[in-house]
């Protein structure tokens, strides 16, 4: 298993531009093997005294975190999804996120302890 995250800041008023966006860009994942994804609007996200979700991702007034992750079956698996993902014409047709693509925060891991899976 192999683990992508993001956290994103999506103004409020773009929840369901972004539900959308991210279903579509869901089935498109999956077509490329991706196991699952979660996408998860900002519930209960507070301010840090040091850090935290908002300022890690430069948050403006009015913008909600979205908190997601993808599941592959292994990093080789990933990074081969995501080389033919690039050459894929639906790319670029997806449109413009709802968010300031600019201010996300990417990362990719290796799980150390996982619960609830094989």
């Amino acid at each position: 298993m192999y683990i992508c995250g993001l956290v994103i800041p999506v103004p409020e008023e773009n929840m369901q531009a972004y539900r959308a966006w991210a279903e579509s860009g869901a089935a498109f994942f999956k077509d490329y093997g991706c196991l699952e994804i979660v996408e998860c609007w900002e519930d209960f996200v507070p301010n840090g005294s040091q850090t935290d979700f908002r300022r890690a991702v430069d948050a403006k007034e009015g913008e909600k975190i979205v908190f997601t992750w993808q599941v592959w079956p292994s990093k080789a698996y990933f990074e081969a999804a995501e080389e033919r993902m690039h050459r894929d014409e639906r790319m670029d047709s997806a449109g413009q996120p709802p968010f300031d693509a600019g201010r996300l925060i990417l990362g990719c891991f290796e799980p150390l302890v996982s619960m609830g899976r094989e």
